[in-house]
């Protein structure tokens, strides 16, 4: 297990929750040169770069963990928000990290157990020489725009009364571009033009890559696909739905949307 020389920032979860000091002005990261220091021994510590002059570690915790006192665990969800931009940035790095390492002990060929690999982040069998790096998967999400209505959606899982913009995973064999408009085909029906990249975001929930676009209607009636979406609809600019969350690019792609039509 990796230990720093000094104090460092330790992001250590159980499961998908992250353990943070609970402060009333938010919440605050573990800060010691090793995690026991602070009562709770992790199963591992994985060094995944600095956070101003200090070294920053994600940590997997054993079944079982109770946060000692002052402490708490806490979804990636409940703390965006209560710490800094840069802080909830690693911590999402962390936990992909964390959920490969957990995930990839043996290998995928010859079942041997892996090892970590002293110079990069990644698991080696010892065995068949297999390297087995983190995963990414990667995802569209698109913003349908036909003047000043966008075409939004509502998947199953979301609270009532939520709406967003249309997303889905890239499959083999396509570019991000076919991926935008087979998802859009599958998931709501109508036909796209013009389609034109955004931006990306890191999504760790619990492994995407979240590469936005925003693509103009050019027809066709909104048809759902039931399994997956449970309502969609055209919604204007000034009778928009509850809206995802501002960390999410699905909300920075509304946002947009909204100040291009009002900056007219």
């Amino acid at each position: 297990m990796s230990q720093s020389e000094g104090p460092a920032w330790w992001f250590a979860f159980l499961g998908s929750e992250l353990l943070v000091h609970v402060e009333d002005a938010g919440v605050g990261i573990p800060t010691a040169a090793d995690l026991e220091a602070v009562g709770v021994p992790p199963l591992t510590g994985l060094e995944i770069g600095r956070l101003g002059d200090r070294l920053c570690y994600a940590a997997e915790l054993p079944a079982g963990t109770v946060p000692p006192a002052g402490m708490a665990l806490l979804g990636l969800r409940a703390v965006y928000g209560k710490v800094d931009p840069e802080t909830y940035r690693l911590a999402g790095r962390a936990v992909q990290i964390v959920e490969w390492d957990r995930t990839h002990r043996f290998c995928g060929h010859c079942g041997t157990p892996t090892a970590m690999k002293s110079d990069e982040i990644a698991r080696v069998c010892p065995n068949c020489g297999a390297l087995f790096f983190p995963r990414i998967s990667p995802a569209i999400i698109v913003l349908i725009q036909d003047g000043d209505r966008a075409l939004l959606a509502r998947s199953h899982r979301f609270p009532p009364g939520r709406y967003s913009t249309v997303a889905g995973f890239v499959e083999p064999g396509e570019t991000l571009e076919e991926t935008v408009v087979r998802e859009v085909s599958e998931e709501v029906g109508v036909q796209i033009r013009n389609i034109r990249y955004f931006g990306s975001q890191p999504w760790p929930f619990p492994h995407s890559l979240m590469i936005g676009f925003t693509a103009e209607y050019a027809g066709g009636e909104i048809r759902i696909q039931e399994a997956e979406i449970a309502d969609a609809r055209w919604f204007r600019v000034d009778e928009l739905p509850d809206l995802p969350p501002r960390m999410s690019i699905a909300r920075q792609l509304i946002d947009w949307f909204v100040h291009s039509c009002t900056e007219k």
